[in-house]
């Protein structure tokens, strides 16, 4: 859920701006899933950029506030979201961990890196949502931890709905700074892309799976 459509412009104006976000309809990328895609993000991108960090740590810093009041413990999701996590965490003076996808498997097995005792609240930070499986994995360690975990805030999301489902079948609020809609609404604004370029966007979020550029 968007709170706030000033911020999601901005937010997407930033991410394409420093090519943290690509829109390319007629030269698709192809993702580890094997899916064909006119988009592409990486949110760390942003890391390399001070100014665009730090407005996006203060926004997800205050979004986190407003919407969950101040929790015991930030926790970013490995790895994409560590850094923004950090940065958040230190923003609003709290701890932070953060969750591997799974437990080691020497040392003293961690999946969940830095201090967490169980009762304490949580708030998790993501870069990027796309099915959301990943990022409920991570809500799951802390679950099993005892952790009691209040929501997520991401970056970004693609808006599946698959992922809408699957946010609401586990009980997880999530809150993005900005998504898909409003990155198609600030690049047609932008002229970034065509409304030709902005149908063929539309489609392929209807059925990512089984899209092709020549749909």
């Amino acid at each position: 859920m968007i709170l706030k459509k000033e911020t999601a412009k901005k937010t997407a104006e930033l991410l394409l701006q420093i090519n943290a976000i690509k829109l390319q309809p007629q030269n698709p990328f192809t993702w580890a899933s094997g899916w064909k895609s006119p988009i592409y993000c990486d949110n760390r991108i942003t890391l390399s950029y001070p100014q665009i960090r730090n407005y996006l740590r203060e926004n997800i810093a205050n979004q986190i506030e407003l919407l969950y009041g101040k929790p015991d413990v930030i926790a970013g999701v490995a790895t994409g979201a560590i850094g923004i996590g950090m940065l958040v965490a230190d923003f609003l003076n709290l701890p932070f961990v953060y969750i591997r996808p799974e437990a080691k498997k020497h040392g003293r097995q961690n999946q969940i890196e830095g201090k967490l005792d169980p009762g304490q609240s949580v708030v998790v930070v993501e870069d990027l949502i796309s099915t959301g499986k990943s990022s409920l994995m991570a809500v799951e360690a802390l679950e099993q931890a005892e952790a009691n975990v209040k929501g997520m805030l991401a970056i970004f999301t693609y808006g599946f709905d698959i992922s809408k489902q699957n946010f609401e079948k586990h009980g997880i609020d999530l809150h993005t700074l900005s998504d898909y809609d409003h990155l198609l609404e600030q690049a047609m604004d932008t002229r970034y892309i065509s409304e030709k370029e902005k149908l063929t966007l539309q489609t392929w979020r209807l059925d990512p799976e089984n899209w092709n550029a020549a749909n």
